[in-house]
């Protein structure tokens, strides 16, 4: 099975990757959504992994676009606690660190450590890439924020852990494909969807009252502009159900209210297992 990943290996990306399938897989590195989400589409993987929102910095809303316009399917989910950690080459002083480089949402969630520092803040592709840069090259004035997997594989020394700004920071990943035929739920209780609404009054309050009306519980709903068509808006959400035929109603329902409905996968819901 060949799994797509964010990043490189020892990055978050890649420990979910390993919990969700196990070990027996080929993982393709990828070092941007945008990389993966064409891999995906091109069918050059089974599955890929693709972060979708943080508890501290929110969602990734690109993430969201990227899966909708490669008409890409999600399968399921997983949730993992992220704790942060500062790494450096063996043996360096923090007091010798000029940079501090990581991924942009590591950073993001680690502001109100960096903001104590007189560091440089260097934003770069992936948590476990600049580890694993830092010790290709024996690089002694750059730390990197990243996981512990990434310490171990890399062979980094931590001198500071968990230092995102809240202790409990969860983070959301999908997991996609191209095919929904790839599906791996058998009793779904989740899904994730998105439509479009006219600009009539109370539309919004309408589709959810349909969702409420049909035991649907709502857990997600993100508002993404519509470039081509200025003030207007998709929504993208998330509902849970114990109901799969009530679902399938309300959908239907909700499709007649709208001007556009499309469905990006009905799963498993991980929380609930």
């Amino acid at each position: 099975m060949k799994v797509a990943i964010q990043g490189i290996k020892g990055s978050y990306h890649h420990r979910v990757a390993l919990d969700f399938f196990g070990k027996e897989i080929d993982i393709l590195e990828c070092l941007s959504f945008d990389d993966l989400a064409d891999l995906t589409h091109e069918g050059k993987c089974d599955y890929a992994i693709m972060a979708i929102e943080n508890s501290i910095a929110g969602s990734i809303i690109p993430n969201y676009s990227l899966i909708d316009d490669n008409d890409l399917h999600i399968i399921g989910e997983y949730f993992i606690n992220i704790n942060h950690n500062l790494m450096v080459y063996p043996g360096v002083d923090f007091n010798k660190i000029i940079n501090i480089s990581s991924h942009p949402m590591a950073l993001l969630q680690c502001k109100d450590f960096l903001k104590k520092t007189d560091k440089i803040i260097v934003e770069d592709r992936d948590t476990a890439q600049v580890a694993k840069r830092i010790r290709d090259k024996n690089i002694k004035d750059t730390a990197a924020i990243a996981g512990l997997e990434a310490a171990e594989m890399y062979g980094l020394e931590v001198i500071k852990t968990n230092i995102q700004t809240i202790k409990d920071n969860e983070t959301r990943f999908v997991v996609i494909s191209k095919s929904k035929s790839k599906s791996i739920s058998n009793n779904p209780d989740k899904a994730s969807l998105k439509f479009i609404l006219s600009h009539r009054n109370g539309s919004l309050a309408n589709i959810l009252n349909i969702l409420a009306s049909y035991d649907l519980n709502l857990t997600k709903i993100q508002s993404i502009p519509i470039i081509e068509t200025p003030w207007k808006y998709s929504f993208f959400i998330d509902t849970t159900f114990s109901n799969y035929k009530k679902y399938k109603e309300a959908i239907k329902k909700v499709s007649s209210q709208s001007e556009m409905v499309k469905e990006f996968g009905v799963y498993n819901n991980f929380k609930s297992q």
